[in-house]
């Protein structure tokens, strides 16, 4: 049997290349753009960063998605959006766990507090309707509407002093002629 010369040959070129790269000069390898004392430098730079401002930015992050639910009910006139507040700020102390409750909250439609109170929207949209029909931007079957509200809520007894007094205003304005006039002009 006739050996090949096949495995010689490849040993002969293994042993060339390992003469080649060991006859090379050795290049100092570098994992970096920056040497010496600039490295030292960047890198106490990247280490106050981390410490520094990274806890500082997941604070503000950490704050802004939770208080996500309270801007929510505010923009909704959620009747209960001050308990709202208050279980955004107690789901702050406990680590979040009770965001997602506040979430909910903000979102749901108050069913229970209309058939108590006769309304599903916090006192303080009342008197931002207020401001509207004083400068007259609220259509007459607008405030119409708006006395009826507080009409039923008075029936159900829970109309407080303020909105009484806003009750009152509405009546002054509704003898007035309020934004139909201003469109008849326009």
């Amino acid at each position: 049997m006739r050996q090949s010369a096949f495995p010689k040959v490849r040993a002969a070129t293994v042993r060339l290349a390992a003469a080649v790269l060991l006859a090379a000069p050795a290049a100092p390898a570098s994992a970096s753009f920056l040497a010496g004392e600039a490295l030292d430098t960047a890198a106490t730079v990247l280490a106050w960063v981390v410490v520094c401002v990274v806890p500082i930015v997941l604070i503000v992050l950490f704050w802004m998605v939770h208080v996500i639910p309270e801007k929510i009910a505010e923009k909704r006139h959620h009747p209960q959006k001050d308990a709202i507040h208050a279980l955004c700020l107690l789901s702050l102390v406990f680590g979040g766990l009770l965001w997602p409750l506040a979430w909910l909250w903000a979102y749901a439609k108050p069913v229970a507090y209309r058939a108590a109170y006769g309304t599903e929207k916090h006192d303080d949209y009342y008197l931002e309707m207020r401001d509207k029909a004083q400068a007259g931007e609220l259509l007459r079957e607008e405030i119409v509407h708006l006395q009826h509200e507080l009409d039923v809520m008075a029936a159900k007894g829970t109309l407080p002093a303020k909105l009484k007094a806003l009750r009152g205003e509405l009546d002054a304005l509704g003898s007035e002629p309020v934004a139909e006039a201003k469109a008849g002009e326009a």
